[in-house]
This record gives C-alpha cells, structure tokens and sequence, in this order.
C-alpha cells in the first residue's frame, strides 16, 4: 500500500545550507528533482525572499551545488536548476530510491521539510535504516498509508470526507447558504457541535495535506 512519510532534515545535512544562513528570510521550493543519468541529480526550485543578484550570489558561493541555471524570472521569484553535490546527492538518492517520489520540499532557515510517497510501508522504513547507518538526520513527522478510497488519498477519515462533501453538495459554503449545519447535522443523525467539528477538522485536514504540506512554519 503506497505511503506518504513527511519529515524533516536539517539543512546543513541536506542542500543549500550556506546560501540559507547568509541571506536570511530566502525559501526554496522544489519543483521537481531531475535525474540526470550519470549519477547526480539536478533539482528544478523556486526561491523566493531576497533579489535576484543577492540570490545569484549566494549560489555561486553555496559548496553544496554546481551549475546553477536560472531558467525562469517573476515578480519576486525565480526557477533555477542546478546540480546537487557529495552529500547531497546521498540523502537524494536515499529519499528517491525503491521507486520512491518527492511529492514537496521546502527549505526556509536551517532546515529542510519534505513530503514523500512510497510504494510501500516496506520501503519507506527502509528509508530510515539508510539514514541510521549512514548517520543522516530525518525527522519523521508523520507516515499515511492510502488505502486507495478518496478520503485516504486526502489524509481524511471516511467520516470526516462524508461530511465536507456533502457539505459542499449540499451548498453549506455557498453565499448564502442553501442549507444549515443544523439540517446537515439532522441527517448525519448527529448534533450540531459533533458535525461542526468534524466539518472543521476534515478542512484543517484538506488544507494540511494539499496547501501547507511540507511548508516551514512561519511566525
């Protein structure tokens, strides 16, 4: 059964470190993380946070990369790709490995979070065994397995995926309403505060799992 392992990793054991220290509020997003075939890995990221010479700066001087691209420039951020190095390119490939894919990555101050799915709950213990034995930091946060029903997918009870999606049906979150959570509430054979808070829990839940995952938490 596929699982989705979210963690994170310090970002002195995993990229970018050097450029995260000296130019302070720079985040990175990865956007996909390339194979290049012959051995190295090229990741596609967004940074955001600081101007363009500024970044540019603190790649070209980042021990961690090598042939940094700017690929694409916006209103505020920037798509670079780039080679990944030396220990980098390890805790990649570990992450990556039994068929494994990167879902998100975000890096933002001193560390890394990222979110990965595996084919197996096999595999992605076996992700932890390679960071114990190469002595690599990998803080789990969670593991999810999906069960292939809707409400798995979305990190959601069965419950919990009933409830906001006849809500929506139903036209609670439209203005103005067509139907109230105490109508709602009478068909699910439940009370008001029950159904409120599995309705707030199952949004909270949905907004994690699709919106904020992986994002650093910002003060």
């Amino acid at each position: 059964m596929a699982t989705v392992v979210r963690g994170a990793v310090p970002a002195s054991e995993f990229a970018l470190s050097r450029t995260l220290e000296s130019v302070p509020g720079l985040e990175f997003e990865i956007e996909r993380v390339v194979d290049s075939g012959d051995g190295t890995v090229m990741p596609l990221l967004w940074v955001r946070g600081a101007d363009e010479p500024r970044v540019n700066e603190a790649l070209g001087a980042d021990p961690s990369v090598d042939a940094v691209e700017l690929l694409a420039a916006f209103d505020g951020e920037w798509l670079y790709r780039m080679e990944w190095v030396d220990r980098v390119d390890l805790l990649v490939r570990m992450i990556t490995n039994h068929d494994a894919t990167v879902l998100d990555a975000y890096g933002r101050r001193d560390r890394w979070q990222l979110r990965v799915i595996y084919p197996d709950r096999d595999d992605a213990s076996a992700m932890g065994e390679f960071c114990n034995s190469h002595g690599l930091s990998f803080d789990v946060e969670s593991v999810r397995e999906m069960d292939g029903e809707p409400a798995g997918r979305y990190g959601l009870t069965a419950e919990q995926f009933d409830a906001l999606t006849t809500a929506a049906e139903r036209g609670l979150f439209e203005v103005p309403r067509r139907v109230t959570v105490e109508e709602l509430a009478e068909e699910f054979d439940v009370s008001h505060q029950a159904l409120s808070e599995r309705i707030r829990r199952a949004t909270d839940a949905l907004v994690e799992d699709t919106l904020l995952i992986g994002m650093p938490e910002r003060n």
